[in-house]
């Protein structure tokens, strides 16, 4: 089963009781998990009570098993989300395939791993083959479409030139994307809800975006003057310091992805193709990632957050982002 016919099978209320998703899309799982949740439960009550979330690290296969075995109370069938699947490791997959041997018919297991899972690991040996759900790849025309069709979901009439221009831009980034609609929107009003090419370039300019890929490229090769340049310019210009933080939480996010990969056993091209970076700046994030340990990875990660946390309190923002930069080119 591929996405788009795990999403019709949901809408048509045949939920499969197990599903592995996977891949490198924070949108299109938030999209499938909120689906599911949507079909299983009409009451927002019910649904609080009949969802449970859990890590798969933390939690280990036969904890997994155990909830997902659990009946349900006051609603038809429990949902089960497991962040984080591909973490578990071969020891643990008796227990999950001896599960999906038979799985509970009034539990919906969703299994999520936010990378691409090769096809030696043992989940795909564990799992049905109808099971598994790759993420799909949007490029091209499709994603244009994707971009259009997501963003009237949230109330957004995106004209297509706009998409268009708006994937030339920005890139492929899904939550990248969705973002700028909504900004491109506010660029129209306050009650703007409709995005046409000139609201796209009140917004997303070519200076800015230049200036967004040259702060990412000095903080990955850990080039703290041209950073701090960057910054400066960006904030000089009006950029939203909750903005910039973004980007370099993203950019830490990349590194500490790619150290996961590479950790995996992954070569570094594979790595740089899942990064879905122009080469360049690919290489220059996998390259961080081979000199950071996995602990250095995620320290970086941590202090985005933070700073995150500084700056809703009433940090100051300069400073703040000044300091985080050093940090993260220090690392």
């Amino acid at each position: 089963m591929d996405y788009a016919g795990l999403l019709r099978a949901v809408e048509a209320g045949r939920t499969p009781p197990l599903v592995l998703l996977h891949g490198a899309e924070p949108v299109l799982f938030d999209d499938a998990v909120a689906a599911i949740t949507r079909a299983l439960f009409t009451d927002p009550d019910t649904a609080a009570l009949s969802r449970e979330v859990l890590e798969a690290r933390e939690a280990g296969a036969e904890a997994i098993v155990r909830s997902a075995l659990t009946l349900p109370f006051l609603s038809e069938r429990r949902l089960v989300v497991v962040r984080g699947a591909d973490a578990l490791g071969v020891r643990q997959g008796e227990a999950l395939a001896a599960y999906a041997a038979a799985p509970n018919p009034s539990t919906v297991l969703l299994l999520l791993a936010d990378a691409e899972v090769a096809p030696s690991h043992w989940l795909l040996k564990a799992l049905p083959p109808a099971a598994v759900v790759a993420l799909p790849r949007f490029t091209g025309r499709a994603l244009v479409s994707w971009l259009r069709t997501r963003a009237a979901a949230g109330g957004f009439q995106v004209e297509e030139a706009a998409a268009a221009l708006l994937v030339q831009l920005v890139g492929d980034d899904l939550t990248l994307l969705l973002g700028e609609v909504a900004k491109a929107a506010l660029a129209g009003g306050p009650d703007n809800r409709r995005v046409t090419p000139s609201e796209v370039r009140a917004v997303v300019g070519e200076q800015r975006l230049r200036n967004i890929f040259e702060l990412t490229r000095a903080v990955a090769e850990r080039d703290l003057g041209a950073a701090l340049g960057v910054l400066g310019a960006l904030l000089a210009a009006g950029e939203e310091p909750l903005g910039v933080l973004g980007m370099l939480g993203r950019e830490a996010r990349s590194v500490w992805q790619a150290r996961e990969w590479l950790g995996q056993g992954r070569r570094d091209d594979e790595v740089a193709r899942l990064l879905r970076r122009p080469p360049p700046a690919a290489a220059a994030v996998v390259a961080l990632a081979r000199a950071l340990s996995g602990p250095a990875a995620a320290r970086r990660l941590t202090r985005c957050w933070e700073v995150e946390r500084r700056l809703k309190q009433g940090g100051a923002p300069r400073p703040e982002l000044a300091l985080l930069i050093a940090d993260l080119c220090a690392a």
